[in-house]
């Protein structure tokens, strides 16, 4: 494994640019392939095995590049399908976790909230995650239908998605969060609305940046990380609409970005 090979990052659609952004902020040197698998948006409402296989399907492109790892960077994605995936390459896949544990530390109610698609909040691992902390705090969770797809149309200040951030962000603060997590690489494009109606004494936590620092221990561990000291790339490319997915990752990216279609 050649330390120059690049790092796949791989989501439903372009919500995982809200991960890529920390990953090029901590990993500037690195190259990185992006896959938005647009053509099956959302992930949050397929089955596991649908999951899985589009996962498996997403990790076969990047490993046919020489990817040196994968970031799953949805997290329906890594609930459904990464425990799969480490069983079957041994290249490090790193995946999304909502931030419970940092919430823990920030909570003065004792109770948080997680803001996240039904497919992860009904996932075992999702079980599995909360009932290790369950003894700290309580936990109050709500799905969001609706919000990736609006996303997805750079809808991220309109009318109708202010009124579907009201309408899960205060049922949650109806249950005394005083901390929300975002469990959906969707949602962080959506902050400062998420922010404005959950009010300033409420605490959102984003889990990117943990992700990126994840992501440079564990290439670090294996002396993988890159030794060149020039920028590094980025590679874009969707299994929807090439033309379209361009324009939204050009403003999500903030430079010019061209996107090639990958066919299925």
């Amino acid at each position: 494994m050649n330390n120059k090979n690049p790092i796949g990052v791989f989501d439903s659609g372009i919500g995982g640019i809200s991960v890529l952004r920390w990953l090029r902020e901590e990993l500037p040197n690195e190259n990185f392939i992006y896959i938005a698998d647009s053509r099956h948006i959302p992930y949050g409402d397929k089955s596991k095995k649908f999951i899985e296989e589009r996962s498996i399907f997403l990790a076969k492109i990047f490993l046919d590049q020489q990817a040196k790892a994968i970031v799953v960077a949805c997290n329906t994605a890594t609930a459904a399908a990464i425990a799969t995936l480490r069983s079957m390459y041994s290249i490090p896949f790193i995946g999304m976790e909502p931030g419970v544990k940092p919430a823990l530390s920030i909570t003065k109610t004792g109770i948080v909230g997680i803001l996240a698609t039904k497919e992860t909040l009904n996932s075992q691992k999702f079980e599995v995650l909360t009932s290790r902390f369950s003894d700290k705090c309580q936990f109050v969770v709500q799905d969001c239908p609706g919000l990736v797809e609006l996303v997805e149309q750079m809808d991220l200040e309109g009318q109708h998605v202010r009124e579907l951030v009201e309408q899960y962000v205060e049922s949650l603060l109806d249950k005394g969060a005083d901390t929300i997590v975002l469990g959906c690489t969707h949602y962080p494009f959506l902050l400062d609305l998420i922010e404005d109606v959950a009010g300033q004494h409420v605490t959102i936590i984003d889990t990117g940046k943990a992700v990126a620092k994840e992501v440079s221990r564990r290439l670090g561990k294996a002396q993988l990380l890159c030794a060149d000291h020039k920028a590094g790339s980025e590679m874009f490319f969707t299994t929807g609409d090439p033309g379209q997915t361009q324009k939204i990752i050009t403003c999500l990216w903030d430079k010019p970005s061209k996107v090639l279609s990958i066919k299925q």
